[in-house]
């Protein structure tokens, strides 16, 4: 038998990670506090199968509150383990407030079984799996309505007795209230009392209040004063007899109604374990309510789950920062990681504040998230695998108790990281090797990461050395990653890039926020230029490879695009020729038939001629019949041609008319015309056209077509470019064949976000860098004039280019 090693290391790991948050939001949405037990309850699943049944029924539940949310029944409940509890000896019984409570219950969960039941089992088949075997209980519920009314109070009706009592009582009630409104009449004529008094109750019996110097004059029993001592509350001796009476009967009935009670009770005790577990069912559905109302408020979705070890997580948000940023007026920048057979460990590097520990974090929580079977925030087309255990060393570890040092901790993580971890392990190891001498660190860490893929892990490692990056590069199944950097705006774009190691810009940061510049410069003379220049390539390199990279993405979608053309005109050549063939075919046994008709009716009229021996009049009828069948001939081949006509007569363009450029395929809109061309709005594209080169397009063929197909790709690169653009570049500092690098695609940039003006910072020196960008601006096409800044600007250390 297979033996899980299931583990969650360390023992926070929730409150590391922020799930204790996610799971104290949970709680707030519960209804009842047996809901927030199951959302406790929740944890983390390895088993396949329990995995997907838990995102299959909360995926359904979500569905629910997306169509029904206003008639969803659950209500605020007590909880009755306390009352059951309470009441389980012989003897003991329910109060009504109790059995009002079960009364509430059962109902509720009457309604909410019959809620799910009456749904499209189909759509929801896991929710229909948990509501049809629930226990109801009309029986108990007819039990309750004969003792109990709407507002939770012991009937008359509940038993022949207390009904007679109840009959009773009332009856001396009112004669006592009869008898005392006729004494109070009476002391007020006396003027013992004043005109506005009214009886009153004390200790349960109905009393005059009287003034403390009148209290001897009316005959009866003081049974009260006021805390001043001036009024006294006096039963007169004429209902004393009465009151005593009705006292009676209370205690009658008293003691009928818990008779009542202990009754019902008796009858009620064997259910309460059903009740029990039918309650465990509302909570269960509090609970998935709860986790589904949470869904839809981060966006989460039912991941595409696979039974191995995977991560490819695309757009995925941190639903805790996610929620941070909204309140903020800011939106998250996704990310997209992912961990494969092939390549099981991402080695991410980057600056400080870039994202590095946001990158672990976000996965290691979706992760956790999607293995306790709650819906993740990240894109459709994402997948995610099992894992069977998940480490983490994220933070500092530091502990005085223990007497442990940061780095000691680290060291202490990943001890129990090679002695537990398996090849179904993920581990998330933030600043690898860092808290003690770099070289050594670094050693350690390589060290580390080498057993690491020995064990066949799977990981997600930050780190700023070296030796590791040149370790996935040369190590097969571990990759680089980097947080990428705008070096021209010295600001981290928080976007995760694989393939490639990333750089601190520990220097650039350090001119960025103004530490003095001679620092700088002695921090770089102690690095070396040749450590230095080897950054500053490395970068450029990164640079050309994303740009050629999407280079070659535009060829292929343009190869791409030229390969369907080329298919679709095959294709049209090949019907064209199939229509020729078949006009042809038509033609020839069209020129038969009439070649036949021509001949048989030449041959009737000729031995017509022949049996009549040329009479006139028969001569006249044959040839009429021969002119008759000419006739229709002609008006036969008139029909055809007009026919033919109408469908190659040319559409005369109006605004509104769908129409795509001869030869194309994209599908536009006329917006405009004019004499001999026409405007047309292909996608976001705006374009000039000659009415002659457009063909038009019917409303059902615009319809099949998408005309942003084509150009979405290229129309959202714009966009994006046009929102990130930065008018103005800062190339001091740099070398000349780095800066005119830099000024090639900041100008590229520039005109694909469209913008009128640039400012080029390259300070004055000894001109070389200023020349150098004005000879390559010189050959630039687009740019209308460039020249030096206003000098109250910056004059001739920036130049001034516009499109």
């Amino acid at each position: 038998m297979l033996i899980l090693r299931i583990m969650i290391f360390p023992q926070n790991f929730e409150q590391k990670i922020g799930f204790d948050i996610i799971r104290n939001e949970l709680k707030r949405l519960c209804f009842n506090e047996q809901g927030k037990e199951e959302i406790d309850n929740i944890k983390f699943l390895t088993d396949f199968e329990q995995v997907v049944s838990c995102q299959n029924i909360v995926d359904e539940m979500c569905k629910i509150f997306i169509e029904f949310a206003a008639n969803f029944p659950l209500t605020t409940l007590e909880n009755l383990t306390a009352s059951f509890a309470n009441t389980r000896l012989e003897g003991t019984f329910l109060s009504p407030t109790e059995i009002f409570n079960v009364r509430k219950t059962l109902e509720n969960i009457a309604s909410v079984v019959n809620f799910f039941l009456t749904k499209e089992r189909a759509r929801f088949p896991e929710l229909h799996k948990l509501s049809e075997n629930v226990c109801l209980f009309p029986e108990i519920l007819r039990e309750i309505s004969k003792i109990l009314d709407k507002d939770g109070q012991i009937k008359d009706s509940a038993s022949e007795e207390l009904s007679r009592i109840r009959r009773e009582k009332f009856k001396s009630q009112s004669a006592v209230s009869k008898t005392l409104q006729r004494v109070v009449n009476q002391a007020k004529n006396d003027g013992l009392v004043d005109s506005d008094t009214l009886p009153a109750m004390r200790d349960g019996r109905l009393v005059i209040p009287v003034s403390a110097m009148n209290k001897r004059k009316i005959n009866g029993i003081i049974h009260d004063e006021s805390a001043t001592g001036k009024t006294a509350y006096v039963e007169p001796a004429e209902v004393v007899a009465l009151n005593n009476h009705i006292r009676e009967l209370e205690n009658d009935e008293r003691r009928e109604i818990i008779k009542i009670l202990t009754i019902f009770t008796n009858f009620l005790r064997p259910y309460y374990a059903d009740i029990q577990d039918s309650t465990l069912y509302l909570a269960k559905i509090d609970a998935l309510a709860a986790i589904a109302k949470y869904s839809l408020s981060i966006s989460a979705i039912r991941p595409y789950l696979k039974n191995e070890p995977t991560i490819n997580f695309h757009d995925a948000r941190h639903p805790l920062l996610q929620k941070t940023l909204e309140k903020q007026g800011k939106k998250i920048v996704p990310l997209t990681v992912s961990l494969t057979k092939n390549n099981r460990i991402l080695i991410i590097s980057g600056p400080n504040a870039g994202g590095k520990s946001v990158c672990l974090k976000t996965v290691c929580l979706l992760q956790y998230m999607l293995q306790c079977g709650l819906p993740v925030p990240f894109a459709e087309n994402s997948e995610a695998g099992i894992f069977d255990s998940l480490f983490i060393d994220i933070g500092d570890g530091q502990n005085l108790e223990s007497d442990l040092s940061t780095y000691s901790s680290h060291l202490q993580n990943m001890k129990v990281f090679l002695r537990k971890s398996t090849e179904k392990s993920l581990l998330l190891i933030d600043e690898f090797g860092s808290g003690t001498e770099p070289q050594i660190g670094g050693a350690i860490a390589q060290a580390t990461l080498q057993e690491f893929c020995k064990k066949n892990v799977f990981a997600l490692i930050s780190t700023h050395y070296t030796n590791l990056k040149h370790f996935a590069s040369n190590t097969k199944g571990v990759i680089n990653g980097a947080m990428l950097y705008d070096r021209s705006q010295m600001k981290p774009l928080f976007v995760l890039q694989t393939g490639a190691p990333g750089s601190s810009f520990a220097i650039e940061i350090a001119k960025n926020i103004g530490l003095p510049q001679n620092v700088v410069e002695i921090a770089e003379q102690l690095i070396g230029t040749e450590q230095l220049n080897f950054d500053k390539n490395f970068q450029s390199a990164l640079r050309d490879k994303r740009y050629w990279e999407n280079k070659r993405k535009e060829i292929h979608q343009k190869e791409k695009y030229y390969e369907q053309k080329l298919a679709e005109y095959e294709r049209k050549l090949a019907e064209i020729n199939e229509k020729r063939k078949e006009i042809l075919n038509q033609a020839k046994n069209d020129a038969k038939t009439i070649i036949d008709n021509s001949n048989a009716l030449i041959e009737n009229t000729i031995r017509t001629i022949k049996e009549n021996k040329a009479e006139k009049e028969t001569t006249k009828i044959a040839r009429a019949e021969i002119t008759k069948f000419k006739k229709k001939f002609t008006e036969k081949q008139e029909k055809t041609l007009q026919k033919k006509g109408k469908e190659q007569e040319i559409h005369k363009l109006e605004v509104g008319d769908f129409v795509k450029i001869k030869g194309q395929n994209v599908v536009g809109q006329i917006v405009d015309v004019k004499a001999k061309s026409s405007v047309a709005l292909f996608g976001s594209i705006r374009t000039n056209v000659k009415t002659e080169n457009l063909e038009y397009v019917s409303k059902n063929q615009a319809k099949k077509s998408d005309p942003q197909r084509i150009s979405k790709n290229v129309v959202n690169e714009i966009r994006n470019t046009q929102l990130a653009f930065s008018q103005q570049i800062d190339l001091r500092g740099m070398r000349a064949d780095e800066a005119l690098q830099a000024i090639m695609y900041y100008i590229d940039d520039a005109q694909v976000a469209n913008v009128q003006q640039v400012r080029i910072l390259h300070g004055t020196g000894n001109g070389i860098l200023r020349q150098v960008i004005r000879d390559y601006l010189s050959n630039c096409k687009g740019i209308r004039s460039f020249a030096d800044e206003h000098v109250q600007f910056g004059g001739a250390g920036i130049t001034v280019v516009k499109f």
